[in-house]
């Protein structure tokens, strides 16, 4: 593409690269000069504008915004009309995003005329949110140059996985210094979390905070129609070896992970039974507020695998909340269920 100031006669045909006012005439940025626009110019005394004209193997803006968008959008994922070299992405369901950070980060480092932002991958997203967008910077851009830049984005880099999880099992452990009403808390701040999801709770069973009879209930849980099993423990764990870990051995389970770069929720479990996932909840799952359990239960809900890999890659941007009276961490008086 040809851009630069030229003399008006020069500029018939090709776009007006900024908006032109002089006197009664008023030329929009983007628009074609005609031979009628290059006489009105002239006559209010206007004698260069800055233009852009094609060339032959340009693609105009709209055109290469699509096709971007086109590349990169995947299962439910709904692409608007472009304008003004732009598409925007919105979800078509309620759902996680799922963003391959490493086809977008190679898109925008193909040439600084192509563009495109997302949502923070992992983000619940609800049907006609925006999720991204494609902006093409000049009015076109080379259809080689274009090529490349779908092909560093690959296909689906961008898409959404709805939720497939609706019943939720909760197992809470108790203790004696335990008031039933912590609990019923917990269980109703659960309850809003999964209402996005469509997911509810189907089973609440309390139960001493002993290894033997968790994992009984746990194995009984496995065997239901539960798809989902959450473990509330009376005392936070502490290890590996600890009663909740322990339990979901003993019921036949694996603990896939245990602790988690994030904070609040640096102490949650997560592993698996028949096949079920099972989250060892951190006490910080008890508060409505946002947490590293929040994180994990919308991935689960979404049958996104997490794997150890995927926790222990979660430290960048964990750090979720600052307690002013813990300046450093296990000072000040800290609960046990905080983490």
């Amino acid at each position: 593409m040809k851009f630069g100031p030229v003399s008006v006669d020069e500029a018939i045909g090709a776009l007006a690269a900024h908006s032109v006012r002089a006197g009664t005439t008023v030329v929009k940025k983007g628009t074609v000069i005609s031979e009628d626009i290059a006489l009105q110019l002239k006559q209010a005394g206007v004698e260069t504008i800055i233009a852009a004209r094609f060339e032959p193997d340009d693609v105009a803006e709209d055109k290469a915004a699509l096709r971007l968008a086109r590349a990169l959008a995947g299962d439910n994922i709904v692409i608007e009309a472009p304008f003004t070299g732009r598409s925007n992405l919105y979800a078509g369901i309620a759902g996680l995003l799922l963003v391959d950070a490493k086809a977008i980060d190679g898109l925008n480092a193909v040439d600084e005329a192509m563009t495109a932002a997302t949502l923070p991958a992992y983000k619940p997203v609800v049907a006609g949110e925006m999720v991204g967008t494609v902006k093409i910077i000049p009015y076109a851009i080379p259809e080689l140059l274009l090529r490349d830049g779908i092909a560093r984005a690959g296909e689906s880099a961008l898409r959404v996985a709805p939720y497939a999880r609706r019943s939720v099992g909760v197992v809470s452990t108790l203790l004696p210094g335990l008031k039933p009403s912590v609990v019923d808390k917990t269980l109703a701040a659960l309850s809003r979390r999964l209402e996005p999801a469509q997911a509810r709770i189907v089973s609440d069973r309390r139960i001493p905070h002993e290894a033997a009879p968790l994992a009984d209930e746990l194995a009984d849980q496995a065997r239901s129609d539960t798809q989902l099993i959450v473990v509330f423990g009376a005392s936070a764990i502490a290890d590996r070896r600890d009663v909740i870990p322990s339990a979901i051995e003993k019921a036949g389970g694996r603990v896939e992970h245990f602790g988690m770069p994030v904070d609040p929720g640096n102490l949650l479990l997560v592993g698996s039974i028949a096949g079920k996932p099972v989250i060892g909840a951190p006490g910080c799952a008890r508060s409505p507020k946002e947490n590293g359990f929040d994180w994990i239960l919308q991935r689960l809900l979404a049958d996104v695998p997490v794997t150890r890999a995927d926790i222990m890659s979660l430290g960048v941007g964990g750090l979720l909340m600052e307690i002013v009276s813990r300046p450093q961490p296990r000072q000040g008086g800290e609960s046990e269920g905080e983490e």
